[in-house]
């Protein structure tokens, strides 16, 4: 009983733990952001190379639920169609920006 028990909590501890976006692929991601320029709208906004509009002190994403809005709301602005699958492969992506747990 004790082990089923350990078990069950286990589980229960790596789904807690599990990354915010467990079905997106990192490199898929890059690509889909590369592919749609995105970065391109980044630089106009913040300069440099883009990235500092993920790590700025105003920025407006603070956990994956807002960055998959983000995401969405972007893509809608770029004529972009993101499917569900897209949105977990950016938000893989991004998450060496974001580092969200």
């Amino acid at each position: 009983m004790k082990s089923i028990v350990a078990l069950i909590l286990s589980l229960a501890a790596g789904a807690v733990l599990a990354a915010p976006f467990p079905n997106g692929n990192a490199q898929a991601g890059k690509k889909l952001f590369d592919d749609n320029k995105c970065n391109s709208c980044h630089i106009d906004k913040v300069g440099g190379n883009g990235s500092a509009i993920f790590t700025r002190p105003n920025r407006i994403v603070h956990n994956p639920q807002q960055l998959v809005e983000r995401l969405r709301v972007c893509g809608e602005a770029a004529g972009i169609a993101l499917t569900p699958q897209d949105e977990q492969n950016l938000g893989a992506y991004l998450n060496q920006y974001y580092k969200f747990k």
